[in-house]
């Protein structure tokens, strides 16, 4: 399931990179996962806040073996410096500050070169800037079916009426989450716990999972490969069902050694905060009260009544 359509990378100008589609939870366009217990994807922004060279037929591509060159209609004045960069992003790798791209309010065309006020196309040769134009963010790119969502403050894939804005969240989410995620004041506003990056505008999709916090769709999948639990809470990122059933059978075909049959040891699970006091195995414990192998000890080991 989808989160939130993909966060509009927004914002003032020309150039590169026509960005993240949809997904769930967190942001933007594409991702999927379940619901409230399985988690949704999402998040992903829609661009470097410009148009896509994709969007602008005979253009200049990227060549194999060199540096990256954007393919854009027009470029942008920081309002900030005064100088004409291809997008956002550019301008701040190569200033000491940062574009606001809410203020950009000039584009320079680059067949005619004209210089004139943000807009769709260029006042005189006519070209089109991008398929789709924000006059708030000024995102200009291909058309993704974005919509501007006045509560997140950006531009987002939808198409819309896919989508509802948690307020709580702060982040618009799929339909398919409404009353079935797990809400997190300004959950969207916090940086990815993997990678230490914004969730709210990257380029990336975010991913929900089922405790609330958010990943890059990205750093989830990569997450996947070493663990199954969430970096923060320590809640598992995913529905474990059929793992612990599994893990049950292991756990009765492999008895401890004599020494270790009777201790006993308390364990928190980390899925229900329940405490339970169960018999020790290296293979794992299991919640008394979820079921769960998603548990830690938590106190001594101890014997048994019966050999005390």
């Amino acid at each position: 399931m989808r989160a939130g359509g993909g966060g509009g990378g927004g914002g003032g100008g020309g150039g590169g990179g026509g960005g993240g589609g949809g997904g769930g939870g967190g942001g933007g366009g594409g991702g999927g996962g379940g619901g409230g217990g399985g988690g949704g994807g999402g998040g992903g922004g829609a661009g470097c806040g410009w148009v896509s060279g994709a969007a602008v037929p005979g253009l200049r591509r990227r060549r194999p073996g060199r540096a990256p060159v954007h393919a854009v209609p027009f470029l942008p004045q920081a309002p900030c410096c005064g100088k004409l960069y291809p997008c956002r992003l550019c301008h701040d790798g190569a200033e000491q500050h940062q574009l606001d791209r809410f203020r950009v309010s000039e584009v320079q065309c680059i067949r005619c070169r004209l210089l004139q006020k943000a807009q769709q196309r260029c006042e005189g040769c006519d070209s089109l800037f991008g398929e789709y134009y924000c006059d708030i963010c000024h995102l200009f790119d291909r058309d993704k079916k974005q919509y501007h969502c006045e509560e997140c403050g950006i531009c987002r894939i939808g198409p819309k009426e896919d989508f509802f804005h948690c307020s709580k969240c702060n982040l618009c989410l799929s339909l398919s989450l409404q009353g079935k995620h797990k809400c997190i004041e300004n959950v969207s506003r916090q940086d990815c716990p993997i990678c230490l990056e914004d969730i709210h505008t990257s380029r990336v999709g975010a991913h929900v999972l089922p405790c609330g916090h958010l990943l890059h769709r990205t750093c989830y999948d990569e997450m996947l490969k070493k663990g199954y639990r969430c970096p923060l809470c320590m809640h598992s990122a995913l529905d474990m069902t059929r793992y612990w059933r599994q893990l049950d059978d292991e756990v009765a075909q492999t008895p401890m050694p004599t020494e270790y049959q009777n201790m006993m040891v308390e364990i928190l699970c980390n899925d229900c905060h329940a405490r339970s006091t169960v018999q020790f195995h290296l293979l794992g414990m299991k919640c008394q009260s979820c079921e769960s192998y998603n548990t830690a000890q938590d106190g001594r080991c101890g014997l048994s009544l019966e050999q005390q």
